[in-house]
C-alpha cells in the first residue's frame, strides 16, 4: 500500500481504528438476538425522556 507514506496522522489512527474493529467478532445478525437487542433499546429509552426529541 503506497497510501500509507502519504495519509495523516488521523487517517492512519482512523484506519487502523476500522481494522480493530473488523478483527473483532461480531454479534450475530438477525433473529432472536436482534429482536432481544431492540426490545431492549427500546424498553432502556423510557427511562431517559431526554433522548427523545
Amino acid at each position: 500500500m503506497t497510501d500509507e507514506i502519504n495519509e495523516t496522522p488521523i487517517q492512519r489512527a482512523l484506519r487502523l481504528k476500522k481494522q480493530a474493529l473488523d478483527a473483532k467478532p461480531k454479534p450475530p445478525r438477525g433473529g432472536r438476538f436482534q429482536r432481544e437487542q431492540a426490545a431492549a433499546a427500546q424498553s432502556s429509552s423510557k427511562s431517559k425522556p431526554w433522548m427523545s426529541r
